[in-house]
């Protein structure tokens, strides 16, 4: 099994949280009724029955239904391209392909050797065509399996320097396959070949079950694999962690701060210190990338905070933690403090501690929350985590560098919410100020990015590629609208998204209206409808037509139009457009690019 060659702490938790093929096959006899379904399509150029089964099997796992149907054996293509295909009637929401590296092997071999060194380029522009081709007939995403490597040995380590050798090409469309589905929204890599890295070829492959069944993929490492395309579908549909927790003594650094003082702490580039700063360099990089940090330490707030100002080996330092909670009280209590603060989902929340009894106090008490079983070396903390893939994302923008700073802001206003008594004049005093425009390029990636991301006030909850975006943008029979808010403590950035459809003379549907949690409590729902209805308005419609569509994760909007005054009509919410009387608010507006 992989995890052997790991030591004995992350072999325990490997056999508890990596479940075997056949765990994963018990599963698919379990009931998965009460469990989102998505639909998927599975193409392979390389038998993928048993794949398949790994796949389902992790959904269950994680709470999710695959409705999976496979392709025949090698029928990429065909499936692809004829439109009468069974791909196109299933209409998948998924569509992953499988083209193995050793069936690129056996085209290789069969080329003239002069055009061996076109190889790459050659099935990229397969791979493009597949991708339009689909494109052109479904609304989904693509999940494509990258090419773990073959090293033919006919060149040595020549075969890096000879463009004709099958390891170029093979190295050369990896690469090129990264460039292209940069370009592409609706496209991912899923990466096969990170996985064949860790676990070593053999624990991948067999030659002779190749051979005789035509599988490429161990049964062993089916999990594995499983996983992490059903991360990549979880970050698809809006599952994915958004917050690292972290404890601080022997967690962030070595020893105990208010034992050992600032000077005795373990953190540096020599010994035992040197696996705790590549750690913070980790945990940096998240941030960077938009993970919200928080700390959750049994300490005196003051001594536990001098690490971050005084210590020269610190990588991480306190403008780098959005919120930091430091006493003697218990940890489960202390997170749930810091989630109220955040305002997001725990199953948003990964907590790192080296206790096992303080992991075992928050997991027992917090539903939702991961909490993973730390080695006991700090030495392999990184290599553990590395293999989690905790943190899957299908985007970034510019606006995720700067998440720590707005929920540093947002608890700022929560101690200045405190000092107040009446709601009205603490909403006043933040000077709130709301920046609106409809869809353009400058804002499109950061619209798709929220349309992905929105989970708890999303009211129905439909999720949107860039492409998708710019093609209504040039829709006639759709208004859109982008809301910022800022106030006095700082700007939040884009935090609201408006999609109306219009139906017919009368009625304009709320297609989509998501927004971010951070901006609950200062009357952004009112300030919202008032826009939407003055738009309404202007373009003569009589009604606003509202829908909500339950998910797991936005019961938070249930009574959300009932709240607004809409009247419910069978599965709609209506508002008669003429008869509404303006929301209090205390939110300016400023409106730009002509809307």
């Amino acid at each position: 099994m992989l995890w052997a060659i790991i030591n004995g702490s992350v072999y325990k938790y490997a056999k508890i949280n990596m479940p075997t093929f056949n765990e994963l096959k018990k599963n698919l006899k379990k009931d998965f009724s009460n469990y989102k379904k998505i639909k998927v399509a599975l193409l392979g150029d390389t038998a993928t029955q048993f794949l398949k089964q790994a796949l389902r099997g992790t959904g269950f796992e994680k709470e999710v239904d695959l409705d999976i149907w496979e392709a025949d054996f090698n029928q990429i293509e065909r499936q692809v391209f004829d439109p009468s295909s069974e791909l196109f009637e299933f209409n998948p929401e998924v569509i992953i392909i499988f083209h193995s590296a050793h069936k690129l092997l056996d085209r290789y071999n069969k080329l003239n050797p002069t055009l061996q060194n076109s190889l790459a380029i050659t099935q990229l522009e397969l791979i493009n065509n597949i991708v339009i081709t689909i494109n052109s007939q479904l609304k989904c995403k693509i999940i494509y399996y990258n090419y773990t490597e073959i090293n033919d040995s006919v060149f040595g380590n020549y075969a890096n320097k000879i463009e004709s050798s099958f390891l170029f090409q093979l190295r050369k469309l990896n690469f090129e396959l990264m460039v292209f589905a940069a370009k592409q929204s609706s496209f991912y890599v899923c990466d096969l070949s990170s996985i064949q890295n860790h676990s070593g070829k053999i624990n991948l492959f067999q030659p002779s079950i190749y051979i005789n069944t035509e599988m490429i993929l161990k049964i062993d490492i089916l999990p594995e694999v499983a996983k992490k395309t059903i991360d990549l579908i979880g970050a698809m549909t809006g599952s994915f962690k958004k917050c690292l927790i972290l404890d601080l003594d022997n967690t962030m650094w070595g020893g105990v701060i208010g034992d050992d003082g600032l000077e005795n702490i373990q953190l540096g580039s020599l010994g035992i210190g040197k696996s705790f700063t590549e750690f913070q360099y980790w945990i940096k990089k998240l941030k960077n990338r938009g993970i919200i940090l928080a700390v959750c330490s049994k300490n005196t707030e003051s001594v536990a905070k001098e690490p971050f100002e005084k210590h020269p080996d610190m990588v991480l330092r306190l403008d780098d933690i959005a919120v930091f909670v430091a006493n003697w009280g218990n940890k489960a209590d202390n997170i749930r403090q810091i989630q109220s603060i955040l305002n997001i989902g725990f199953d948003s929340m990964v907590f790192l501690d080296d206790n096992p009894f303080e992991r075992n106090i928050v997991r027992e008490n917090i539903n939702g929350i991961t909490v993973p079983e730390l080695p006991e070396d700090p030495a392999d903390y990184l290599e553990f985590l590395y293999t989690l893939n905790l943190f899957e994302t299908t985007s970034i923008s510019n606006e995720d560098a700067e998440r720590t700073k707005q929920y540093q802001v947002e608890a700022e206003r929560v101690v200045l919410q405190k000092s107040f008594t009446n709601e009205d004049d603490f909403l006043k005093s933040l000077n709130m100020v709301s920046f609106i425009e409809p869809f353009n390029k400058f804002n499109t990636p950061r619209v798709a990015q929220l349309s992905q991301r929105s989970n708890q006030f999303n009211l129905r909850t439909v999720r949107y590629t860039e492409a998708e975006i710019e093609n209504s943008i040039v829709d006639e029979n759709i208004i859109s609208f982008t809301f910022t808010l800022s106030d006095k403590f700082g700007d939040n950035g884009m935090i609201c998204v408006i999609i109306l459809r219009r139906e017919d003379k009368d009625n304009l549907f709320i297609d989509t209206w998501f927004m971010s949690c951070r901006v609950l409590k200062r009357g952004m729902e009112n300030f919202v409808l008032n826009a939407i209805v003055n738009c309404a308005k202007e373009n003569g419609y009589s009604f606003l037509k509202g829908e909500y569509i339950h998910t797991e994760k936005n019961a938070l909007v249930k009574d959300h139009y009932f709240q607004l005054g809409f009247e419910q009509a069978t599965n709609h919410w209506i508002l008669e457009v003429n008869n509404y009387q303006e929301k209090k608010c205390f939110i300016k507006t400023k409106y730009i690019n002509g809307t």
